[in-house]
């Protein structure tokens, strides 16, 4: 089960493939946000985003479990800052589930700097530190 988390049988991580459900479709919401009569479309994409989370986290930490301190340090703080855009889409979506669009905007558009904020720093972890792939075979 870990090595397909972590993606050996496509010779590639997984986790960067999988963060693009929940990226995309909150990106695309925020678009969404600011063009009249979207707010159906934001709404459901905020959802799918927030349904999309759970196998992007899961993949992430097969990742991070095998990381070096350092490495693994900066893999924690990108996991904070990813339960703060969880938690920041959550309420988003409650709210605009009860109608409160404006306020359902405006919990998006924290959430969406806080998945700039993680996406900065696992690129940092990846790239940077060079952590990088792990073999396929």
């Amino acid at each position: 089960m870990r090595d397909l988390l972590r993606g050996r049988p496509l010779g590639h991580p997984v986790h960067p493939v999988l963060v693009q459900v929940p990226i995309g479709c909150w990106l695309s919401a925020a678009v969404l946000d600011v063009v009249p009569g979207t707010q159906r479309a934001a709404t459901t994409l905020t959802a799918v985003g927030l349904a999309g989370v759970a196998p992007a986290a899961v993949a992430g930490w097969a990742d991070w479990a095998d990381l070096p301190p350092e490495q693994a340090r900066v893999g924690l703080a990108h996991a904070v800052s990813n339960v703060a855009a969880v938690a920041c889409y959550t309420v988003s979506l409650a709210a605009r589930l009860r109608g409160r669009s404006t306020k359902g905007r405006l919990w998006s558009w924290g959430g969406l700097t806080a998945v700039a904020v993680t996406g900065a720093l696992g690129g940092h972890v990846a790239y940077r530190q060079a952590v990088g792939a792990h073999p396929a075979t």
